[in-house]
């Protein structure tokens, strides 16, 4: 890995030496524009709308454009000097728990290594930080961005991980979430062990992206030279669900089977009202059932005795 940032972590009045590393890359198969007859690469030029003149890279500016239209062209020698006190530095400003921090504040995460005089206090952070189970709430500018982030420790390393502002978050103004919806208890019975049934701990070797292998797989058999075959697309469902417990349901015992666990069968449906009534009324015929069967029982004890005194008589 080669850094992308040198810097220090500044802890109190401790200073730690740093070389910063992208923690994460992209597996994503990647692809160039090219003309199809002939693969030939299609280039992009930096074209002037003005003029039309191609513009090399050195006499590319800032523009910022106005409501009116206007721009206003900003160079590097106008940036050069924005007060940023965290250009070259990570200042602590403070340990909180990590559950109080949404993952949707998190944006990129980076290693950060300690320079060869830094290991000490280097390792001191680390430990304090897996001592107090908590996160260091920071504040870096990379690429002339200043960024809030954090720090926490993977794997004996300190990982930073960059943070999107508050107001870079976007309000989920939807009008559903206003709307009053009946949930029966049955289906939030059924949906409470649907989660339960595909519930187990994390294990990020489990998922692969097969897409991009799929992907892999076609490039490879043209390179070889041998006939790409589609794999035959899932055929829709005709109609759709209107029951949304028996799907529930069938989710459930999907789960189960998936995992090898026993799908039980007697699953009741919740009672209607109907059938209990019916229920009700049948009970009384049961009890007067049951009362004659110790009458058939007294006959046929009395039956063998009948037989006993004839055989006496003869």
């Amino acid at each position: 890995m080669r850094s992308i940032w040198k810097g220090t972590v500044s802890f109190g009045l401790v200073s730690i030496g740093v070389k910063l590393f992208s923690a994460t890359e992209e597996k994503d198969v990647s692809f160039h524009q090219v003309r199809r007859e002939d693969g030939s690469r299609i280039r992009y030029r930096r074209i002037a709308e003005a003029d039309g003149q191609e513009v090399s890279y050195g006499d590319i500016a800032k523009g910022f454009e106005l409501p009116g239209g206007e721009t206003i062209v900003l160079t590097d020698e106008d940036l050069k000097d924005l007060p940023l006190p965290s250009a070259k530095s990570v200042d602590v400003l403070r340990f909180v728990p990590v559950e109080q921090i949404d993952p949707i504040y998190f944006a990129k995460s980076y290693y950060l290594e300690p320079e060869k005089n830094a290991v000490k206090p280097y390792v001191l952070l680390r430990d304090a930080l897996e001592t107090s189970g908590m996160v260091a709430v920071v504040k870096v500018a990379i690429r002339s961005r200043e960024q809030l982030a954090t720090l926490r420790v993977r794997d004996g390393v300190i990982v930073m991980s960059t943070m999107n502002w508050p107001d870079e978050i976007r309000e989920p103004a939807f009008g559903f979430l206003d709307d009053k919806v009946d949930i029966k208890p049955g289906e939030k019975q059924m949906a409470d062990m649907l989660v339960q049934s595909l519930a187990g701990d994390f294990d990020p070797a489990e998922y692969t992206d097969d897409y991009r292998e799929a992907l892999q797989a076609v490039i490879d058999a043209k390179i070889e030279g041998h006939e790409v075959v589609e794999p035959e697309a899932a055929q829709p469902t005709a109609g759709k669900v209107v029951d949304l417990m028996a799907a529930l349901r069938a989710s459930v015992e999907a789960a189960k089977r998936d995992r090898g666990d026993a799908v039980a069968q007697d699953e009741p449906d919740e009672p209607k009202p109907a059938a209990k009534k019916a229920a009700a009324t049948k009970a009384p015929a049961a009890k007067t059932a049951t009362k004659k069967v110790p009458a058939k029982k007294a006959a046929a004890k009395r039956a063998p005795a009948k037989k006993a005194a004839a055989r006496k008589t003869a």
